[in-house]
């Protein structure tokens, strides 16, 4: 597939959905009639089997069997066996991945343990523009041990040099969620390592929508979400990865009773659960966690090197079409133009892109809008179509070439953007 080369008409883009090997998966999604979803990367689209899995936990092992289910329908081995499914997709092993709590609270864990591992290193390394929860529960971290420890924040290509014997973890997001450049994990883990530091990766925007090897680069801990490629549901669990190596010695500060090595004996004082487990915390929300295993399992039946394929293809012709029919309307492109160094999302920015950004939503193009000028699109290999593309682009340009977005409607700014 020349995607360079390939003629932007919508003949030929009807002939890559022709010819696709992963189109069947799109009939596994329910997709509104008339609307083209390119927000997979903030919320995943949800999979058809996700009503009828909700219904059989609510009407059948809650409402029939009532708790029962803890041990009939194995909803307390739930973090543990969709962390399995998952470990795949991630470049973990069995018993690395846990399916458990927000990324945010994930991220408090692995982090305190990483710096109890290193107890005579007080510098965390961060890019600035990172998410801000994982900044966010870094800072409160530190704020909460009281023991002098700092974050160093670094963008992309300062991250190497802020690497030195000072630093005890190296906490970063994999892909960048503005604008999806991708850090290299392998390479920034190496630098970690031989200065004596661990590594931490936020998966959220690369866990489902480009391969993953987690153990190939080493990585010391990881966390993500379910809720984006992962089609999870929302609010759906994260999930958190440490390295086996590490599973013996590892401790995390939230002891809940789902973490005690024998939750049941329900005794006094605390002891942490062997390995992986003790990274549990309290009770899990059991329908959200049985809703994301049937994202996951569909997971289990796709190759990730076609879905990176497709996701390269699906990103390179949008921004071609961008230049092309878009060029004169002030747009530039925030993502790296280099596919292999961007996530499967592009960003554009324009000086009013909220107001565009809402026009394209009102016209069934459902992207969104992060301050203070980036409209991102999101591209999931599993149900976006290359005519999905097309129109796409086509609908921003009459948007533009009719002034359509300058309606006072569409600058009224919402609650969530």
């Amino acid at each position: 597939m020349q995607i360079d080369t390939l003629p932007l008409t919508a003949e030929a883009f009807a002939a890559l959905d022709a010819d696709d090997p992963l189109r069947a998966f799109r009939d596994e999604f329910a997709l509104p009639e008339g609307v083209i979803y390119l927000d997979g990367n903030s919320l995943g689209a949800a999979p058809k089997a996700a009503l009828a899995r909700a219904q059989e936990v609510v009407s059948r092992e809650w409402a029939t069997d009532l708790i029962k289910s803890w041990n009939t329908a194995g909803w307390f081995e739930l973090p543990e066996r969709l962390g399995d499914k998952l470990a795949p997709v991630i470049g973990a092993g069995a018993g690395e991945v846990l399916v458990t709590d927000a990324t945010g609270l994930n991220v408090f864990k692995v982090l305190a343990a990483a710096l109890a591992l290193r107890p005579d290193r007080k510098v965390i390394v961060m890019e600035g523009s990172n998410f801000p929860t994982d900044n966010y529960m870094a800072q409160g971290l530190v704020e909460f041990l009281g023991q002098g420890h700092q974050i160093r924040f670094a963008e992309k290509d300062d991250i190497l040099a802020a690497i030195d014997q000072d630093v005890a973890a190296v906490c970063l997001t994999h892909v960048h969620y503005k604008t999806g450049h991708i850090l290299d994990m392998q390479g920034i883990t190496a630098a970690a390592h031989q200065a004596g530091a661990l590594a931490i990766w936020d998966l959220c925007h690369s866990a489902g929508a480009m391969p993953v090897d987690l153990n190939g680069a080493r990585a010391d801990f990881a966390v993500g979400c379910s809720y984006k490629y992962l089609n999870g549901g929302p609010g759906g669990p994260a999930f958190l990865f440490v390295a086996r190596r590490h599973q013996g010695e590892a401790r995390q500060p939230l002891t809940g009773w789902w973490g005690h090595k024998a939750p049941f004996a329900f005794s006094r004082d605390y002891a942490p659960a062997p390995g992986l487990a003790r990274f549990r915390t309290g009770t899990q929300p059991i329908l959200s966690m049985a809703v994301a295993e049937v994202g996951l399992d569909i997971f289990a039946r796709a190759d990730m090197a076609l879905i990176r394929q497709k996701s390269l293809a699906l990103t390179s012709l949008f921004i071609r079409l961008v230049d092309e029919r878009c060029g004169s309307f002030g747009f530039g492109l925030a993502s790296p133009r280099d596919a292999d160094a961007r996530g499967s999302q592009v960003a554009l920015t324009h000086a009013t892109g909220y107001p565009i950004m809402k026009a394209l939503i009102a016209h069934g193009v459902i992207g969104d809008f992060r301050a203070p000028d980036i409209l991102r699109f999101g591209f999931t290999p599993l149900y976006t179509s290359y005519m999905d593309v097309w129109n796409a682009a086509e609908t921003l340009y009459r948007i533009m070439a009719s002034d359509e977005w300058k309606k006072p409607v569409y600058s009224a700014v919402d609650a969530v953007t």
